[in-house]
């Protein structure tokens, strides 16, 4: 009987050590557009540090910093967690931000603001012994072509007829390929020395996986077929979008990030198409590295979006995570769950 339940409690010990250690080689990444800093909802920094709270990611990357008022985003954030007790590290940026919750031996600028065209900004570090080198990027809102197959003009909103060869003239007329095209470059340096690479952004953007011939009569494809510049570049230079390798059916799991409904809004107030359904997911987590995979993925935000002007209520299979109160934005987060192998 001793040796028995000797076998049995080394059994369970190692299973407790085998499991502390799976855990111990996933890391998180959550992907966040604050809609200026959470300034356009009561409480929205507030909520932006309690949602960090909760969650814990290893790494954010936001979109939309501003640092209103001469102030840095992402140390108040970092210094809002410390009175919190959660230790984070970040470096100035604009338009877009990181946090790290692990050191951070590495920043650099990859395509800076000019005149509101979008930004890409790199951390490197270390999770668990594994090198990672996370990017922020928020790309182009301007000549946003998405908007142009739904009828309006993806940069002054105005209504407007639109051909397959149009949207893409406007999309590439954007900066957001060439501040991919960028990345890609600079990612490359990195997998070269030994980093494993991820990507987050509000992209401004769609993925060519979700505008297809089995959806093009939904969403107000308006039967267009798209192959979307920015998601085909990753693709092409080997990053796998999280999203949809975990859910490749955009059928089922269309992933809408864009935009989101906000109880503190009026509706009107978040749409740029209001005779539109413009739902789109347009925030996105690429990876690409030897070892590291997607292993959970999740939309982050009410279950509520806005179409033509008016509140809806998804009924896709997404799994969502819901806010704890207040909702600091008009877009849905992304957070992912990776494992290194």
């Amino acid at each position: 009987m001793r040796l028995t339940n000797l076998l049995f409690t080394t059994l369970l010990l190692f299973v407790s050590v085998f499991a502390r250690s799976q855990k111990s080689n996933e890391f998180t990444v959550l992907q966040w557009n604050v809609w200026q800093e959470g300034t356009m909802v009561p409480g929205g920094y507030d909520a932006i540090v309690n949602e960090i709270v909760r969650l814990k990611p290893d790494f954010v990357t936001f979109s939309e910093v501003r640092n209103y008022n001469k102030t840095n985003f992402t140390a108040r954030v970092c210094a809002s967690l410390k009175e919190k007790g959660l230790s984070y590290y970040s470096f100035y940026s604009y338009d877009t931000g990181l946090l790290s919750k692990h050191p951070i031996t590495d920043s650099l600028t990859v395509f800076p603001e000019k005149d509101d065209h979008g930004s890409i900004y790199r951390l490197t570090s270390s999770v668990n012994g594994h090198k990672v080198a996370v990017y922020t990027s928020h790309l182009d809102y301007l000549d946003c072509a998405y908007y142009n197959a739904r009828g309006y003009d993806g940069s002054t909103w105005k209504e407007m007829p639109a051909s397959v060869e149009e949207i893409l003239k406007v999309n590439v007329a954007s900066q957001r390929d060439d501040a991919i095209r960028l990345f890609i470059t600079q990612a490359e340096k990195d997998l070269a020395a030994g980093y494993k690479v991820i990507i987050g952004g509000d992209f401004n953007e769609p993925s060519y996986r979700d505008w297809i011939e089995k959806n093009k009569d939904m969403y107000d494809h308006n039967g267009f077929v798209v192959p979307w510049t920015v998601t085909t570049l990753l693709e092409e230079a080997g990053f796998v979008d999280s999203y949809r390798k975990i859910y490749p059916n955009p059928l089922t799991h269309p992933g809408f990030t864009y935009p989101s409904d906000n109880p503190a809004k009026t509706p009107e107030k978040i749409t740029w198409a209001p005779k539109a359904d413009e739902r789109d997911r347009i925030d996105f987590i690429f990876y690409k590295g030897e070892g590291l995979d997607a292993r959970k993925a999740v939309i982050f935000g009410p279950k509520g979006s806005i179409v033509r002007a008016q509140r809806v209520q998804e009924t896709s299979k997404d799994k969502f995570l819901l806010p704890l109160d207040v909702w600091p934005t008009d877009h849905k987060g992304l957070l992912v769950t990776f494992i290194c192998k």
